[in-house]
């Protein structure tokens, strides 16, 4: 790494290197709580929350993940106001460029039927595909919510890792290895990738939800390093697209209600 390349980093805190982390991934078995909680709760009912405004929202999922584990998110955001829309990505195993692109479409549609400023919502590799979208037009975008992003570097249990390099060599199958190298890697130059580099403009309300019980990423590669924009929640990382904490939360930050830290 270049002293260039070390100055960035420190400033965005991305790390371009994907390194295996020593995870409790049995801990992902209790997913079927998070599930079980969230029906119980308030907050799934649109009790005790701040209503919506009819903006455009759009959920994103997470890596080998579709829109429909997401279908629960999404019908939440229309009963408490919202304008949901899923992101329209297909299953998220592919280029990344290609999904942003994927992704940014369906942005600029939510965009013009709404006319207004685009939330965005992403789960696991769902937020750094969100912050990278949004890094690239954020004239579109009104916040960014991440749930259990790592988007200071990917810090993964060694099994998701090895599921990713299987992903990356079907890629190559399909794609010019010559243009994009490093592609589905940190090091690829792609419009994606890069953006991530780049810190989001301020007049974008940026939220990081995180769980210290992650089983999948480490949660340290998930937080801003700001009091007032990261929120810890108890769970699962599959189940934070599940958890009424973390509803609870999305519907006070859509609506820009500040929370105590």
């Amino acid at each position: 790494m270049d002293i260039l390349e070390t100055e960035i980093q420190v400033l965005t805190g991305f790390d371009k290197e994907m390194r295996s982390s020593a995870l409790p991934i049995w801990f992902e078995s209790l997913v079927g709580v998070d599930w079980a909680l969230l029906h119980i709760a308030p907050v799934y009912y649109g009790f005790g929350i701040p209503k919506g405004d009819g903006s455009a929202v759009v959920v994103v999922p997470g890596f080998l993940g579709s829109d429909i584990y997401l279908y629960e998110l999404y019908l939440w955001l229309s009963r408490i106001g919202y304008q949901p829309y899923f992101s329209k990505i297909g299953w998220n195993a592919d280029c990344l460029n290609t999904l942003a692109e994927k992704l940014t479409a369906t942005i600029r549609q939510a965009h013009e039927e709404t006319g207004k400023k685009v939330h965005l919502i992403g789960h696991s590799l769902g937020g750094i595909l969100s912050r990278s979208a949004a890094a690239n037009h954020p004239d579109l975008i009104e916040s960014v919510t991440t749930l259990a992003s790592p988007f200071r570097g990917v810090r993964s249990h060694p099994q998701v890792l090895r599921m990713s390099e299987q992903i990356r060599r079907r890629i190559f199958l399909t794609v010019d290895k010559n243009e994009h190298p490093q592609c589905f890697t940190g090091f690829c130059d792609c419009p994606a990738v890069t953006a991530l580099q780049n810190s989001l403009p301020e007049e974008i309300r940026q939220t990081a939800i995180y769980t210290k019980t992650d089983g999948i990423v480490d949660w340290q590669s998930c937080v801003l390093r700001n009091a007032e924009k990261d929120f810890e929640v108890t769970g699962t990382h599959i189940g934070l697209a599940f958890n009424f904490q973390v509803y609870k939360l999305i519907a006070a930050r859509l609506a820009g209600k500040e929370i105590g830290g």
